[in-house]
């Protein structure tokens, strides 16, 4: 069963009542400045063995000066956010035990001579 919700995941993580097996995050850690408290309560709110998925900009794209943004009507919005170097994502995950089992790039139209995209990191909670 899958259910949904909005939350804060920058606060204590009270939206929780059970521990899970997978947590996810797609296009959504390059918005906040910190990422231990993050790290910290998705290894509290896995199960041992547990998983966790993180989908990203690729802070190479954001070297570059590329940046979230939308367009309305009326404007460009531009999303503020933060770099994270592919560092960072690993080795704050591997303080709250979570290990890298699979890192894979993705690039526009599969042009590896070209800056990739967006950047997957697949962790695993130590037993």
């Amino acid at each position: 069963m899958f259910s949904s919700l909005q939350a804060d995941i920058t606060s204590l993580w009270t939206f929780r009542d059970t521990l899970y097996d997978l947590i996810t995050f797609s296009l959504v850690l390059e918005h906040i400045e910190k990422l231990e408290h993050i790290f910290q309560e998705t290894a509290v709110a896995l199960v041992p063995g547990g998983y966790v998925y993180l989908g990203e900009l690729h802070p190479f794209k954001q070297y570059s000066g590329t940046k979230a943004r939308f367009d309305t009507e009326a404007c460009r919005q531009v999303v503020p956010c933060f770099t994270h170097h592919v560092s960072e994502f690993t080795q704050t995950a591997k303080r709250h035990g979570l290990e890298v089992i699979h890192l894979q790039e993705y690039f526009d139209n599969n042009d590896t001579s070209t800056l990739p995209r967006i950047l997957t990191i697949l962790f695993k909670k130590k037993s």
